[in-house]
């Protein structure tokens, strides 16, 4: 898992128990998940067909830094699916898990699905490559 993203947990972001709110996790994992489809695809013409088991582990307070690990698990035809693991960047624990993302490629047309042309070897080889490119 490729930790590629973070967040300051601010005070909006808390809920009645003076920690993360729920919702607004759910809505960082979406995005981070999508942002990660993106950059997978090569495309952005994606949608979020589905988000399987989330489970929340332990709270984010005010000033924690969390941070979003992003795998990819399966490849589809017209989809990927990723999990996302969002940690406390400091204590390293984590904070939720969020199993069976799916995306879904779109003409952007006809808004239907459509073949992306990747594969789950080709994605690891991309990746591989990305890394290598940086150090």
């Amino acid at each position: 898992m490729r930790f590629l993203s973070r967040r300051l947990v601010m005070p909006s972001d808390l809920n009645y128990a003076n920690s993360l709110f729920g919702g607004r996790a759910l809505e960082w994992i979406d995005e981070e998940a999508a942002i990660y489809a993106i950059c997978q695809l090569e495309t952005n013409v994606l949608v979020t067909k589905h988000i399987g088991e989330i489970s929340f582990e332990s709270p984010a307070m005010v000033g924690d830094v969390v941070e979003f690990g992003l795998a990819t698990k399966k490849v589809g035809k017209t989809s990927i699916t990723v999990s996302c693991l969002v940690r406390n960047k400091i204590t390293k624990k984590t904070i939720c898990f969020a199993d069976d993302i799916v995306f879904v490629k779109l003409d952007p047309e006809t808004r239907l699905p459509l073949p992306h042309g990747k594969t789950l070897e080709g994605l690891e080889l991309q990746t591989k490559q990305e890394i290598s490119r940086l150090v």
